[in-house]
């Protein structure tokens, strides 16, 4: 039966010439190649969310009224809920740690060179739709945390110049951090982020496949006069290891879930005081640290306008005056207005 099925698509697919093409492959083999895996383990872990964020979508509910509750059911109803749930998260987090490890691995091997320099700004772009997967995430649980952190992410938004308003108003929903919000993000989660993250990853996998693994400089420079770079076939030899890469990054995964258990907190409540101890996720801690830094004006512009420019965010300082605070309402101190007030509490760590 399976020899007939095969034959079946052989006849339709070309599955012969695609085998010929796999056994042809290589990959170069040399001192830094095992930097070549993290490509692999960022996209199992991208595979990893797809499969249990589609789970989780069989409970969740999108609505203020009933976000936080369906994900409590999910935790303690379910079967294995808790665990689908906290493999989303950390995977999310995992996910995120590898795209910035291997694109940092890319920069510092120079493999942005020609002709790879498409599928350097495609892996690029890649990595700022994780971001975003992980900012658009965050708020879909409802509990507090996630509300006032999207009250500050949304008002970097509108720190930018021209649109900023517009673009506050359109991620919100509104004025405020409503119902409104978590639909939107919720679409943004499960539709529009996979789509667009889908497109270009097939794009960037194709650049990958169609130029090849790239050869660190220094290695190149090492070669003698018409010498050649080892090559180690692509199947099985690299698709094996890269398999074990993933093996790893799964028994971490399972390590974390299981020990580790993400959180929900208390549900989001508008009218309620900032808790002490709230702090962006660690991918924003630099974007957050980085802004302390910035003084209240430079050459007669306000930080603010100097700041949102590579950061996307306004800055508040704490020596401003309490007028210019409450008008600002971010990031500032303990007495400034709305999600202003838990800039103190991350700063303080």
């Amino acid at each position: 039966m399976m020899p007939r099925l095969v034959s079946w698509l052989d006849e339709r697919l070309d599955l012969t010439g695609l085998t010929r093409v796999a056994l042809a492959k290589t990959v170069p083999s040399h001192v830094h190649k095992g930097w070549y895996y993290l490509g692999g383990v960022t996209l199992f872990l991208l595979f990893v969310q797809l499969a249990t964020g589609i789970l989780l979508l069989l409970y969740y509910r999108p609505s203020a009224a009933e976000a936080f509750e369906s994900v409590q059911f999910i935790l303690t109803q379910v079967e294995f809920g808790w665990l689908i749930r906290n493999v989303h998260a950390w995977s999310a987090n995992l996910l995120i740690a590898a795209a910035f490890a291997h694109l940092f691995s890319v920069w510092l091997l120079k493999a942005y060179r020609k002709p790879r320099e498409l599928t350097w700004v495609s892996g690029a772009l890649l990595l700022f739709l994780m971001l975003a997967f992980g900012f658009s995430g965050y708020l879909l649980p409802w509990n507090t945390l996630a509300l006032f952190a999207t009250r500050v992410g949304t008002g970097m938004a509108g720190s930018v110049p021209l649109v900023g308003d517009f673009l506050m108003r359109f991620l919100r929903g509104g004025d405020e951090v409503t119902g409104a919000t978590l639909s939107r993000f919720y679409a943004l989660h499960v539709a529009i982020l996979p789509a667009m993250t889908t497109l270009l990853l097939v794009v960037h996998l194709f650049f990958v496949q169609r130029q090849g693994m790239s050869v660190p400089f220094d290695v190149e420079q090492s070669l003698p006069p018409g010498g050649r770079v080892p090559q180690t076939p692509f199947f099985p030899n690299y698709v094996l290891r890269d398999l074990m890469a993933w093996y790893v990054a799964m028994a971490l995964l399972a390590a974390l879930a299981a020990f580790f258990p993400w959180e929900l907190g208390l549900k989001a409540d508008p009218l309620a005081p900032v808790p002490a101890g709230i702090r962006p996720e660690w991918y924003f801690v630099a974007v957050f640290h980085t802004l302390k830094l910035l003084p209240g004006r430079v050459l007669g512009l306000e930080g603010e306008t100097l700041g949102v420019l590579p950061l996307a965010r306004r800055h508040c300082s704490c020596r401003s005056s309490t007028a210019r605070r409450q008008r600002d309402g971010l990031v500032g101190c303990s007495q400034c207005s709305d999600s202003g007030r838990w800039g103190i509490s991350y700063r303080s760590r």
